[in-house]
């Protein structure tokens, strides 16, 4: 790939995440900054591919759930970070499907991994923040007027799996009490 096409699509990554950061902000969800780790971060490596093969057939009838599961992706993997990393670290991705596979990976995350009742305020704001953040992107996606089925549509889609990953993540992050705190080094 040319260097002025990774550029273009860091640039359209890093606007995705400024603005998916701002609309967790300000529904409360997060405080204006995007918490993370490495560890998290090489998970996403591992699991891209295969959530890949499982989204990319959805994007046609379902584009905001391929778009915003991964976002559920990055709060389990957020969870088991925090929870027992080294027990969780090798966890293979199909752990993430549900009963239907890739088709009820939601509630299965939410419910068995982040350990919340579906009926529950509290998985209701889940839900809520990750379909805003889906519909987020895809308004930016469509700014982008990229031709369907083109290899720019799948790296523009896999940039934004991307961010809803980490965005997952953050929220999950929040959720469990961890804060962004500047450090002085004297």
């Amino acid at each position: 790939m040319e260097k002025e096409q990774i550029e273009y699509f860091d640039t359209f990554e890093q606007n995705l995440q400024v603005e998916l950061l701002k609309l967790c902000t300000s529904l409360g969800a997060l405080e204006g900054v995007l918490l993370a780790s490495e560890d998290i971060d090489e998970r996403w490596k591992e699991y891209a591919p295969s959530y890949m093969a499982d989204s990319v057939g959805q994007i046609n009838t379902f584009p905001a759930a391929a778009i915003a599961w991964a976002g559920y992706v990055g709060m389990a993997v957020a969870q088991w970070w925090d929870c027992d990393w080294e027990r969780y670290v090798a966890e293979p991705y199909e752990t993430l499907h549900g009963e239907r596979g890739f088709d009820d990976m939601d509630e299965h995350i939410v419910r068995d991994i982040l350990g919340i009742a579906l009926d529950t305020p509290e998985a209701t704001k889940i839900e809520d923040v990750m379909r805003s953040c889906a519909h987020t992107a895809m308004t930016l996606i469509r700014r982008e007027d990229t031709e369907a089925q083109t290899t720019k549509a799948f790296y523009i889609f896999a940039r934004t799996t991307r961010v809803m990953f980490r965005i997952g993540a953050a929220l999950r992050l929040k959720q469990l009490g961890y804060k962004f705190e500047k450090q002085i080094v004297s």
